[in-house]
């Protein structure tokens, strides 16, 4: 059987050299590789089927997929979506039904970043990986649920993949380290703990990321007379030269971070907002795309508990408008922070949503001829604007008239609640209520 971690070029990466043999050499995911977990238990019983890994770069996305076809000795073809097409692809399926009509071999195709894929080339894939010609483990950092075609999707198991944890990332350099066919040790490195402790801190739980520090701290850092390399702080610090952060501005994790910050202000949670919110603009996002953000949830979230919410949040916006990158961080944090201190109601958020229902539902109403204007002799003729009362003409000026199409007569839809300035405008819409004697 051949050992497809044995064919890598020496010069490749050192991410590539140190790829786990095994299952047991792999760190993490144990939630599909312990006993009784499902990657194990498809290998003890032999039964491997259609896969689609989905998870963050350097999670052993890569990895996996070539130690299962090597623990079912199946031919493995590995490419990706990023550099094929439909005339790649039928040439693989090809080779693939060749080899298990004529050999009875079966292959693994291993497509990376397998969301690049559009439909009509997913498509392609079906007939194959239903009759079994092939066996699909696809790779992909976006949500399967959106990039993949329902029909794949439903011949395939999705399994999701983590972030290693910096402990397991410490564990894999150190081995890197200690290796002396594939790893370091041939160069004679000396590093710290509390280094790769750093560098683990600065890769997000990306194996890959953290090896390729690794690589560069030590290569870049000169013998000493006795030719060990003693890798410092400094020494890592200039290999990683700004951290690398998980993000996508179009993926999962621009979606979860924005869900985090949103949720941590409507928590009225100042240090989560404030964490969330430097975790985007560290990434690289939009800054005013984090102050429209806030903006609507100033509206959504807080709505007339503070109406100031509101103004902090547009003046957070033309604040970043007139000073920019970096002072105008400030303002947004500033404005994170109101947010997530101030009073909260969704009152305004549901009243709309039951007026937008009830207009789409019953469609066009005419405006009750009352509240129409005037300004020809012909509509006045018409009644428009008849028996219409100007409230300024009535005590405190308020006067009982319907301002809502007959259908709905008498219907509230805004429930202000008892937080903030809410719970004075909820007194008075009580006392308007009383002096129009509803």
């Amino acid at each position: 059987m051949t050992d497809l971690f044995d064919i890598i070029p020496p010069p490749s990466p050192l991410a590539d050299r140190i790829r786990p043999r095994s299952l047991d050499d792999i760190l993490g995911q144990e939630h599909l590789l312990g006993k009784g977990k499902i990657l194990r238990i498809m290998i003890e019983n032999k039964n491997l089927s259609s896969l689609i890994f989905w998870g963050p770069p350097g999670s052993g996305k890569t990895s996996l997929a070539s130690i299962l076809a090597y623990y079912f000795n199946y031919e493995f073809i590995a490419f990706s979506a990023v550099t094929s097409g439909i005339k790649e692809i039928k040439e693989v399926i090809k080779k693939a039904t060749d080899d298990w009509r004529y050999e009875s071999k079966r292959t693994i195709l291993f497509i990376d970043e397998i969301h690049r894929f559009n439909k009509s080339q997913q498509d392609a894939f079906l007939p194959h990986v239903e009759n079994g010609t092939i066996i699909l483990i696809g790779a992909t950092t976006q949500n399967p649920s959106f990039e993949i075609i329902s029909p794949l999707l439903s011949r395939s198991r999705v399994l999701q993949l983590y972030p290693l944890k910096k402990e397991e990332l410490v564990k894999i350099m150190n081995r890197a380290v200690e290796d002396e066919k594939r790893g370091l040790k041939k160069v004679n490195p000396s590093i710290e703990q509390d280094e790769l402790k750093l560098i683990a801190t600065f890769s997000s739980g990306d194996a890959r990321v953290a090896l390729n520090i690794l690589e560069l701290a030590v290569i870049n850092t000169v013998p000493d007379n006795k030719g060990l390399r003693h890798v410092t702080r400094f020494s890592v610090l200039e290999a990683m030269q700004k951290k690398t952060y998980v993000y996508d501005k179009s993926g999962d994790e621009h979606y979860n971070l924005i869900s985090a910050l949103h949720k941590s202000m409507r928590g009225s949670d100042p240090d989560g907002s404030l964490y969330w919110l430097s975790r985007m603009l560290e990434a690289g996002e939009d800054p005013l795309y984090l102050a429209r953000r806030m903006i609507r949830f100033a509206s959504e979230d807080i709505g007339n508990a503070d109406p100031q919410a509101l103004q902090v949040a547009i003046a957070a916006m033309q604040a970043f408008h007139f000073v920019g990158l970096p002072e105008g961080k400030l303002a947004l944090a500033q404005a994170a922070v109101y947010l997530s201190c101030a009073p909260k109601s969704n009152a305004v958020y549901k009243a709309y949503n039951e007026v937008e229902k009830e207009v789409k539902e019953k469609g066009y109403i005419p405006v009750p001829l009352h509240l129409r204007n005037a300004p020809t002799k012909l509509m006045k003729d018409l009644g428009f604007g008849k028996d219409y009362k100007y409230p300024h003409d009535y005590p405190s000026a308020q006067v009982n008239q319907e301002y809502l199409p007959g259908e709905f007569k008498g219907r509230t839809f805004y429930h202000p609640t008892d937080r903030g300035f809410e719970k004075e405008i909820k007194r008075r819409l009580l006392e308007w209520k009383k002096a129009k004697g509803r």
